[in-house]
């Protein structure tokens, strides 16, 4: 197996910036736990929730994982919901894959990781993500790009950052 990547918390500071869904936001800081996987045989590295919370159905909310990672050049991370969590209850990455590039890491928000998710129920069932458990997962692919290409400029921050 390539050994491509590192996973780190963001500072304190940033974490900060970040989250507004209440509590004692230094103790949930340092609760936070950097990505594993379950397995040997584990694609997926599973991201855990950093508080408890219930999604009644269609219900959504953005979490501030805590969490960045530093890649080699062309690798990126590629984040799904847990494949029980989508399957029980449709549960949804609202920007249906979540790509972290290699160069978010050195971002002005230190490539401070966030998920926002759906529960996007047919079937009017609540879900319950307990803290410490793992409510998505991030896979890390290889990619090329084209012979022509010509991409000079350094990225410095999130979403839509990079069409600015």
């Amino acid at each position: 197996m390539k050994r491509i990547a590192q996973f780190h918390k963001v500072s304190f500071e940033q974490f900060k910036k970040g989250w507004d869904l209440g509590g004692n936001v230094e103790e949930i800081y340092q609760q936070i736990k950097l990505p594993k996987r379950a397995t040997t045989g584990s694609a997926g590295y599973d991201f855990f929730m950093p508080i408890t919370v219930e999604l009644k159905p269609q219900e959504t909310i953005k979490i501030p994982t805590g969490i960045r990672v530093e890649m080699n050049d062309e690798w990126v991370l590629k984040l799904y919901p847990r494949s029980g969590l989508g399957f029980k209850y449709r549960l949804q990455l609202n920007n249906t894959v979540g790509i972290i590039d290699s160069d978010y890491f050195y971002s002005d928000n230190e490539g401070h990781i966030f998920s926002k998710i759906t529960n996007d129920t047919n079937e009017d069932k609540t879900v319950v993500l307990k803290q410490g458990e793992g409510f998505m997962q991030g896979i890390f692919i290889e990619y090329g790009i084209t012979i022509d290409d010509d991409a000079t400029s350094l990225r410095n921050g999130g979403f839509g950052s990079t069409t600015k």
